[in-house]
């Protein structure tokens, strides 16, 4: 840096002050003299200089920003975490890249069969120490089995953190999870293996996460030798959660709340519940939807999230497991350009998920499907008319063809369900049309250049504002989003934030414009 001839102890010169500023592990001091305003990282040449118009910012590093228990639990760097996306598109290398750079991620394990999330289960295991990463467990209230062989798969791996999502309660798979995992240690304390993250939109839902669980659910658990009779008395003494991550406007499932709203709304219900149970161990929170600016990230920690979850943002990294055709789209997406749309796992529920809109007809012709479904009991009673054009515009096969692939898929995932729809044709008419939802995210991560116009992409307007962030920047192009940099930018620029704004409380704007 340009030392000014006035002056050997300061630094004078704006871009050496401005570099000065964003040396974020080192304290910083301001000094106005007759000269003008100078910096130095000394406290004892600020205060020859001046002992009156000394501004100071302390170090503020990445470290510095959410709850210091989050990384220490987890043993990572910062408080951040990269949240699941679904059919691996969090993706063994996205997982592995952020563990490396002191980050957590979390697999993407929904959508996948259970062979796929056992071998993610070995290579990240073997790349990774215990305990800095998660896998995904989604709620599949259409598939009860396959939630119960993901559970089984996690304890006999010993995966020891999940990224709980799309839960509408408690059910027994993720009760067993966290109750398998307790035990006494030598000393007579609780020993907690199976730790959960919590994703949750809802006040009710956050509730329960924030409590034991049921002991109705503890009890039938106990009857089926699922669990031990310690585990069950231990039960009465744990929440179900660690964290809860307080979801927002994402992408994917979400109830599009307001952050400024539901985040506050659900730390009070927190301290109530703590209130009320002191003995239970206090349930940190974190904030995830819309975090894609630094701005964003600040704003989370500012309201007093523990830590911070990205998504979208995430899916346009080269490290996501999908397709450079969506890279490329999301890479174009402006916030404007998202929009909800049926969800493939709970399509018969009416559950909506937010989705890209631009450059593809996914949202309509979904929206579509769900209007049918509504409407008719079976495929067998919409109009020929009808029929012909979903088989030509939405499907490109004949359904009864649709069907045995239907049908194929299910006798590996889940038998039961043909069962069903062979006694139900209102169940197998949703099982056809979830075919259409579930290829269509599958078109979109192989990149299948003849489905383009069906391709669902699961994506918030986080995305339209991490674009607006980086243009002109290299990260503009979509070959120059990488993880880990992502993660490292986002936190470094709040980190940034946060010590101007301590330097602004202090009346300090005139080295600040611009």
């Amino acid at each position: 840096m340009a030392m000014s001839s006035q002056n050997k102890s300061l630094v004078y010169d704006p871009e050496a002050i401005a570099q000065g500023i964003r040396q974020l592990d080192q304290p910083c001091y301001l000094v106005r003299t007759e000269h003008g305003m100078g910096w130095t990282d000394k406290q004892e040449i600020a205060l020859q200089q001046s002992a009156e118009h000394v501004i100071y910012a302390p170090p503020q590093p990445v470290s510095s920003l959410g709850d210091s228990t989050f990384r220490k639990f987890y043993g990572v760097r910062a408080a951040y975490m990269a949240g699941a996306m679904a059919n691996g598109i969090s993706s063994v290398q996205m997982v592995i890249a952020l563990g490396k750079a002191g980050y957590m991620g979390s697999f993407g394990a929904a959508g996948l069969a259970p062979a796929q999330v056992e071998a993610a289960i070995n290579e990240i295991q073997a790349a990774l120490a215990p305990g800095t990463f998660a896998f995904n467990l989604i709620h599949s209230p259409s598939e009860p089995a396959l939630e119960k062989h993901i559970v089984d798969l996690y304890l006999s791996h010993g995966v020891t953190t999940v990224e709980a999502s799309a839960f509408l309660s408690l059910t027994p798979q993720i009760v067993r999870y966290r109750v398998a995992g307790l035990d006494l240690r030598p000393d007579a304390t609780l020993h907690i293996k199976n730790r959960v993250i919590a994703k949750v939109s809802q006040p009710t839902v956050a509730r329960q996460f924030l409590q034991p669980p049921p002991p109705q659910v503890i009890n039938a658990l106990y009857a089926e030798g699922a669990i031990t009779a310690r585990q069950a008395e231990l039960a009465r003494f744990v929440p179900m959660a660690d964290d809860i991550t307080v979801e927002s406007n994402s992408g994917g499932h979400t109830d599009n709340r307001p952050l400024v709203n539901l985040f506050p709304t659900i730390a009070r219900l927190r301290d109530e519940v703590a209130a009320q149970s002191p003995a239970l161990a206090t349930v940190r929170l974190g904030a995830a939807g819309g975090m894609g600016t630094p701005e964003a990230v600040l704003a989370a920690f500012t309201m007093g999230a523990a830590y911070v979850v990205t998504g979208s943002v995430n899916q346009g990294c080269v490290e996501a497991g999908t397709s450079d055709e969506v890279r490329g789209m999301l890479a174009h997406a402006d916030m404007t350009d998202v929009i909800m749309a049926p969800a493939a796992d709970m399509f018969e529920m009416g559950v909506n998920l937010q989705v890209l809109k631009k450059g593809t007809l996914f949202p309509m012709r979904a929206r579509r499907l769900y209007a049918l479904y509504r409407t008719y009991d079976s495929t067998d009673q919409i109009p020929a008319e009808e029929r012909e054009q979903l088989e030509r515009q939405i499907f490109g096969e004949r359904l009864d063809a649709i069907w045995l692939q239907t049908k194929a898929y299910f006798e590996v995932r889940d038998a039961d369900q043909i069962r069903r729809a062979e006694r139900d044709p209102h169940h197998r008419m949703a099982l056809i049309f979830r075919w259409y939802l579930g290829q269509s995210s599958n078109w979109a991560t192989t990149g299948v250049a003849s489905r383009q116009a069906d391709y669902q992409i699961w994506c918030g307007p986080a995305m339209g504002a991490f674009n607006r962030w980086v243009a002109g920047t290299p990260m503009e192009r979509p070959e120059n989003r990488k993880v880990a940099y992502v993660a490292s930018t986002l936190m470094e620029g709040a980190a940034y934030l946060q010590r101007l704004q301590f330097l602004r409380v202090q009346g300090l704007t005139d080295v600040l414009a611009g």
